[in-house]
């Protein structure tokens, strides 16, 4: 998960004391979610910008850690600076599930590539079920 500045610069906290710009840890986007710069709360006109470079500069200091201190951390980081629909409360859980329901894959082919793996497994995990409870 990254966030873009107001130009389309993505950054990424991508590993350990690193934040990446327009090169993100896993590949290009396959997912998006178009946010209001309208819902910052932060005063002045660089508001979004500086909570993003905040954020990432905070960051760029911190070991990266898979499940509690990740890449959706840090934009719930950059959100909470800008007050985001004014709100200080973002967190990884709560952007992970309002990715889930608002964002847009940005082609057929991202899509595919998201869920395919999923349903493959979940297609051998039945048939295998299926097959011992037969027996």
């Amino acid at each position: 998960m990254g966030i873009c500045t107001s130009t389309g610069v993505i950054r990424d906290f991508a590993g350990p004391y690193f934040v990446s710009e327009d090169n993100m840890a896993f590949g290009k986007p396959a997912k998006y979610w178009k946010l209001d710069p309208a819902q910052v709360y932060a005063s002045g006109p660089n508001a979004w910008d500086t909570a993003v470079h905040d954020a990432s500069e905070e960051y760029k200091h911190r070991m990266h850690n898979l499940c509690c201190d990740n890449c959706h951390s840090h934009v719930a980081l950059a959100l909470n600076l800008m007050r985001y629909n004014n709100s200080t409360t973002w967190n990884m859980v709560t952007l992970c599930f309002l990715c889930l329901l608002y964002g847009k894959y940005v082609s057929v082919g991202a899509f595919v590539k998201t869920w395919l793996p999923f349903v493959l497994l979940l297609g051998i995990i039945l048939t295998v079920s299926l097959v011992f409870n037969l027996r």
